[in-house]
């Protein structure tokens, strides 16, 4: 006799057929029936719960494929310059000076989420302005890509830059006209310097149980975290894990934001590989980044950006340097993927899938693509051919829509172009980037099926998808990324019971209103772990 049932619902199952069907029934973490109401009301026994949906819809458990689960929590920790009172660079500052005021000296000042497009002056800060604040405290403030930050002089004198400091490969440290230091540290230049910043294991505990929490309200059963601050933080995830700090189940990627070469090389020489751990934890892809931001905008292009002529963004590596580092991967055993957001990027990543393939062939290898931001038809063609799982993030046309237009012109219509890898045969699996954007899956699907921004323009549009695609990106398809399709992802006999309940009919939902959906309740391993009041 099953343990608990879901009667008279709206079951969307995203099995082969797409089946909508009325009830379940779970025993200890599995699926154990599907059908109508009547068929599964016969199994109830004494000890069952009966839960009546009322017409709601119950789904697979949503699988995030691509956020950063410790950049997430610590942001809690820190001031969201996303906050509704944000406005202007004032409103930064008069934030980040309270917080300095009740910090002892020397401790970090950090700020996240900065955009300069969206408050009144339309520009960052300087370390001028920033050393006003204060000079006793190092202070960092984060733009939303994660790719760029601006700290001021007490910080870049932790962090032994100074004038005569060389930019690192794949990034700039940023001078004025007269050679002096701005404050703005980009791309590779700002990841070096995320192990100063570090935070404490208890910090980390606190943050990586404040972001698990967030995603579970939000029905995220999985998550693929794609890279962690260093390795110390990736041991810490696994032990949050384990203690039971984090309840959604983790694929982590091995990337560490600063120097991936050397934590990539670590693994391999540690005998790692995809696939190793379990249900809860498990060993994912050997990631690198390629390029940068898709907002900032630095990632690298065929073209020049539209808005600048002698843009052609940032490039990490050679086609030789990056052949060989994950090429090593993927003989090694590992899954491997890349951070890959303009055109270029990508054609430079499916030359080295495509290299390894020939060179160490694998059967079901499912290299994957992480973003594949511009991907132009050539692109999406290369991909079904060599079977790569990308990873788009339809939530970015919400925040970053206009600025896509700016920067890529009519481009915008092949950015994360869902329908093109739907009728291509590609199994495309969705993320948020989170932090970068809202974790939301709903707000995802919303934003893959209308496209809009957040000032109702249309972003590509011929790239949208129907509400039940979405959904798939953001189950069975999330599930395939992590080679585990045949234990989560669709509501299935013998599947795990990770399950999402909503407050309404997701099928019946406006298509410009499906975030405005709540989850009423989140169950992972048969075991209610969220529930809405």
């Amino acid at each position: 006799m099953p343990d608990i049932v879901f009667l008279h619902g709206e079951v969307i199952t995203v099995d082969e057929q797409n089946r909508i069907v009325e009830a379940i029934a779970v025993k200890g973490n599995q699926i154990i029936a599907i059908g109508t109401s009547e068929e599964i009301e016969r199994l109830v026994g004494p000890q069952t719960t009966v839960i009546n949906l009322q017409g709601k819809s119950l789904l697979p458990g949503f699988i995030d494929s691509h956020l950063h689960l410790s950049a997430y929590g610590i942001d809690k920790l820190g001031i969201s310059c996303k906050a509704p009172h944000i406005q202007s660079l004032q409103d930064i500052f008069h934030d980040v000076r309270e917080k300095a005021a009740e910090l002892p000296a020397g401790k970090w000042v950090r700020a996240w989420g900065f955009n300069e497009t969206k408050i009144a002056e339309q520009r960052y800060p300087t370390r001028e302005e920033l050393d006003r604040i204060s000079t006793e405290h190092p202070i960092i403030i984060v733009r939303a890509c994660n790719h760029i930050s601006v700290v001021n002089s007490k910080a870049l004198e932790i962090l032994a830059i100074q004038k005569d400091t060389p930019d690192p490969k794949g990034g700039m440290i940023e001078r004025n006209d007269e050679g002096e230091l701005t404050g703005r540290l980009i791309e590779t230049a700002h990841f070096r310097i995320v192990k100063e910043v570090a935070h404490s294991e208890e910090e980390m505990f606190h943050a990586l149980a404040l972001a698990s929490a967030d995603y579970v309200a939000a029905g995220i059963t999985s998550i693929h975290d794609a890279g962690c601050n260093d390795s110390d933080s990736f041991r810490v995830m696994h032990q949050a894990v384990r203690n039971g700090l984090v309840k959604v189940r983790i694929y982590a990627m091995v990337c560490a934001m600063d120097s991936p070469e050397a934590f990539l090389e670590s693994m391999i020489a540690a005998g790692m590989a995809t696939g190793v751990g379990d249900d809860r934890f498990k060993i994912g892809p050997a990631k690198l980044f390629t390029d940068g931001s898709s907002s900032g905008p630095t990632i690298a292009t065929r073209k020049p950006y539209t808005s600048n002529p002698k843009d052609y963004g940032v490039l990490y590596y050679t086609q030789e340097e990056l052949n060989r580092r994950l090429g090593e991967a993927h003989k090694k055993g590992f899954q491997i993927t890349a951070h890959a957001q303009g055109d270029r990027a990508i054609e430079m990543v499916l030359n080295c899938i495509e290299a390894a393939l020939q060179e160490h062939p694998r059967p079901d290898a499912r290299p994957r693509i992480e973003h594949a931001g511009i991907s132009e038809p050539d692109l999406v063609e290369r991909m079904s051919q060599l079977g790569v799982v990308p990873i788009p993030n339809p939530a970015f046309f919400y925040e970053y829509g206009e600025g896509y237009v700016h920067n890529y012109g009519e481009r915008v219509n092949q950015m994360y172009p869902l329908r093109d890898f739907f009728e291509s045969g590609i199994v495309a699996a969705a993320g948020s980037d989170s932090p970068v954007t809202d974790y939301r899956p709903l707000f995802g699907i919303q934003a893959a099926v209308n496209r809009k921004s957040k000032q109702g323009q249309e972003i590509g549009t011929n790239q949208t998808v129907s509400i039940l695609e979405a959904i798939r990106a953001y189950t069975w398809n999330g599930a395939y990324a992590s080679f585990d399709e045949h234990r989560k992802g669709s509501i299935e006999v013998e599947k795990l019971a990770d399950l999402v309940i909503l407050d309404g009919s997701i099928l019946q939902a406006d298509p410009n209103s499906i975030a405005d959906l709540s989850v009423h309740m989140t169950i992972i391993d048969g075991e209610i772990v969220y529930q809405a009041g």
